[in-house]
């Protein structure tokens, strides 16, 4: 039953949501709901270079720019040399005795710096606004920011059958209630590798960080690992799966492993027949979970991807 309901309401939703851009409801991006993912290392994308990262990317000299296919291969790519701006919206189910549902927006815009002809700086910041009701008797519900997570990749700009991305990652302790939030600094490396053979972008973005101080009781070690593999499909649309995998290196073995299983659809479509906006719908059943941890997540995303060409034209 669980299957048919995800399969269900993803059709729904892509089904719908296009049209409703379509006829202009919404006239404008910020007339648009903020809708997008838990570190999903969303695409990223700079201003200047072949778009794609890696100089991968083709101008399409035909009227309109880029192709919905090369603009999903942007959105794919952690590492592209695109601006963009995703929302994603989590909804994760069955959290703690109490089995509540805990929702929560990251809004995490990637901002590429070009360095010089040769390497590029990719920027993004994530900013979880997060909404917990109370997941056990006696704890009390929660809402608010939480901690912010910074990341600085260091990419070679003309990089093409593999590109890859380096550098730190941070946990700033700007959370606005010690429920939503570690209390603690942390730091660790990050790195994405991927490679885009014909119709597929295929690649994982890894990071550990360490707690290096803060005011909250318990050391921090964790990881995150994040493979994605997305097919294109015709007019934009896409087959996509990727798992956010973490783990607590310092919790007990049978509350150290979060492991999603599952995937979903995208598909590219305009605003106002200019704008690209990237729309994805996942389901993920977590069939490795802590105790206390979400049984399933429901995870749709709307990014806004910002082509040289709105600021020159």
């Amino acid at each position: 039953m669980k299957t048919k309901i995800i399969i269900g309401t993803s059709a729904l939703l892509l089904a719908v949501v296009p049209n409703l851009i379509g006829q202009n409801l919404f006239p404008n991006p910020g007339a648009l709901p903020d809708l997008l993912a838990y570190d999903q290392p969303q695409a990223a994308a700079p201003a200047d270079a072949d778009s794609m990262g890696g100089g991968q990317a083709r101008e399409d000299q035909t009227k309109g720019g880029l192709s919905a296919e090369e603009l999903a291969k942007i959105a794919q790519n952690p590492v592209a040399n695109m601006i963009s701006v995703p929302f994603q919206n989590n909804f994760n189910f069955g959290v703690g005795p109490n089995h509540v549902t805990q929702y929560v927006l990251n809004v995490q815009p990637v901002v590429p710096i070009t360095l010089n002809d040769d390497w590029m700086l990719l920027t993004r910041w994530i900013t979880p606004i997060i909404s917990q009701p109370s997941p056990a008797p006696g704890v009390p519900s929660a809402a608010g920011l939480g901690d912010i997570n910074p990341t600085l990749w260091l990419a070679p700009a003309g990089s093409r059958s593999l590109i890859w991305g380096v550098g730190p990652t941070f946990t700033l302790p700007t959370a606005t209630d010690s429920m939503l939030g570690t209390g603690k600094y942390q730091v660790g490396p990050s790195v994405v590798l991927l490679t885009m053979p014909g119709h597929w972008v295929m690649g994982f973005l890894a990071n550990n960080q360490w707690s290096v101080g803060g005011w909250g009781p318990h050391t921090q070690n964790n990881f995150l690992i994040e493979p994605f593999c997305n097919y294109n499909l015709p007019h934009g649309w896409y087959l996509v799966t990727d798992p956010v995998i973490t783990a607590n290196w310092t919790a007990d073995h049978r509350d150290m492993w979060t492991v999603p299983a599952g995937g979903g659809i995208g598909k590219i479509v305009k605003l106002g027949g200019k704008l690209p906006v990237n729309l994805r719908l996942e389901a993920f059943d977590n069939v490795c979970t802590p105790r206390n941890g979400a049984s399933w997540q429901l995870q749709f995303t709307i990014q806004f991807l910002l082509p040289k060409e709105l600021f020159t034209k």
